[in-house]
């Protein structure tokens, strides 16, 4: 993947946005929304969201803008091009941006899946295109133009992960990033205070399907009923990925090791490779699937593929594996939660081999009315496989919760050799915490 680097002008940038240019033109060098981040030579957008960041446009220029968006405020020492929405205007340049890319561009949604699968395309890709991806979670109104933004113009291939908070949200998205091939992952208890069932959850991710041209590629999960059910939403080409009959991208002869690294034949329309995942847990092997389907419908021969599919390293608070100082293991998925993707990891931490195998869980949030079945299917499952659970300050499991790093020591012992830990949920639990002092150096 590349360094980012696209060029605009302070003029053509007014005109993409409809805004008015006030200054020299000058050229800028991709987009940041962040003084803090800002690289010399691009382009300032000040966002105004819970912090208003027309207060930061001194520090831009400071640090090197040439040029910056506005909704008002001017400072001295660069361009600015003033517009109503500087919001509405990121978008704008998201949308210019793809102008200049070509065809392959990849759309990922799902109620889980979305970031690992992004990172999956995306070494597949690299292995045959130049390539540029969302960094970390960039998918939403902000992150999906920002990538495109700051792609370089020789970039061959661009994978954007879209998420959704509400109806009509990655309908937007899509109209900035304009996907040739979406792969939906999978439709889960997420977010349901916002969308109220399952059937809206479908609603939402299909956006992306709909939004294909004739001649785009729709990437679906066989096993999931409502990702499935899509097909029929798609104007393009479908191509199915799992284990179910109706499947063309499958796995076939599927091993794990000790750590539940999953090795299987590829097999496609194409031809059939091997894989060998460095990612944790058989359900990664689904979402390498989903990738495979995405980079085989880009054009990557399946060998490439599976080559690229075989690099790929867990992304950073994702079912990543640690050894700690006294031998035991800690399983980090402490990125987020809901209930599909904690039963994923609870079947990967009972698939590892280990003496004694214990899950801190936190709340799963932004679950409803389902929040209170969704916490106990989970604590349900925990214990038909034999893992301990230990709630982490909240009583949504039926459990007696932990409160801090002490009183999980207190409750579980010390950690010894043998031990393999999980750590996950939502944002909200601070998750964090706990991988921190687990991770900490003991001393003495």
């Amino acid at each position: 993947m590349r360094t980012w680097a696209m060029r605009f002008t302070a003029a053509g940038l007014a005109d993409a946005v409809g805004g008015e240019l006030v200054g020299a033109d000058t050229a800028v060098d991709g987009v940041c929304a962040d003084s803090r981040t800002l690289a010399g030579g691009q382009l300032f957008v000040p966002l105004v969201a819970t912090r208003d960041g027309h207060r930061f446009l001194a520090d831009a220029v400071a640090k090197g803008a040439p040029a910056y968006l506005t909704q008002g405020p001017v400072v001295e020492g660069a361009s600015a091009v003033v517009v109503t929405d500087t919001g509405q205007a990121l978008l704008a340049v998201g949308r210019a941006a793809r102008d200049r890319l070509g065809d392959r561009v990849v759309g990922i949604t799902g109620s889980v899946g979305k970031t690992t699968v992004k990172e999956l395309v995306a070494g597949a890709l690299a292995t045959t295109f130049r390539t540029v991806a969302s960094p970390g979670s960039y998918n939403n109104e902000i992150g999906v133009p920002l990538t495109l933004a700051n792609a370089e113009t020789s970039t061959e291939a661009t994978v954007v992960e879209m998420g959704a908070r509400g109806p009509g949200h990655i309908a937007t998205l899509c109209l900035v990033a304009r996907p040739s091939i979406a792969v939906v992952t999978r439709v889960g208890l997420a977010h349901l205070e916002q969308f109220e069932s399952l059937d809206g959850v479908a609603r939402a991710k299909a956006e992306l399907v709909e939004s294909l041209p004739a001649s785009g590629t729709a990437v679906l999960n066989a096993d999931d009923d409502k990702v499935a059910a899509m097909a029929e939403r798609c104007a393009g080409r479908v191509v199915l990925y799992g284990h179910a009959p109706s499947a063309e991208v499958r796995a076939e002869r599927v091993v794990l090791d000790r750590l539940a690294r999953a090795s299987f034949a590829l097999v496609a329309p194409q031809g059939s490779a091997e894989v060998t995942l460095s990612l944790h847990g058989e359900h990664q092997v689904s979402n390498a699937l989903a990738a495979a389907g995405a980079a085989l419908a880009a054009g990557v021969g399946i060998d490439a593929v599976a080559e690229g599919l075989s690099g790929v390293g867990p992304p950073p608070w994702r079912m990543s594996v640690h050894q700690l100082e006294d031998g035991a293991l800690l399983v980090n998925d402490a990125y987020n939660a809901n209930p599909t993707s904690t039963r994923a990891a609870l079947e990967s931490l009972a698939a590892m081999e280990g003496t004694r195998r214990v899950a801190v869980l936190g709340e799963m949030a932004e679950l409803g009315a389902s929040s209170e079945d969704g916490h106990r299917q989970v604590a349900e499952l925990a214990g038909s496989l034999g893992i301990v659970l230990v709630p982490y300050r909240t009583a949504a499991y039926g459990l007696p919760p932990v409160e801090g790093a002490a009183d999980l020591v207190g409750q579980m012992g010390p950690w010894r050799s043998g031990d393999v830990i999980l750590v996950k949920g939502s944002r909200a639990a601070g998750m964090e915490a706990v991988v921190d002092d687990l991770l900490a150096p003991r001393g003495g």
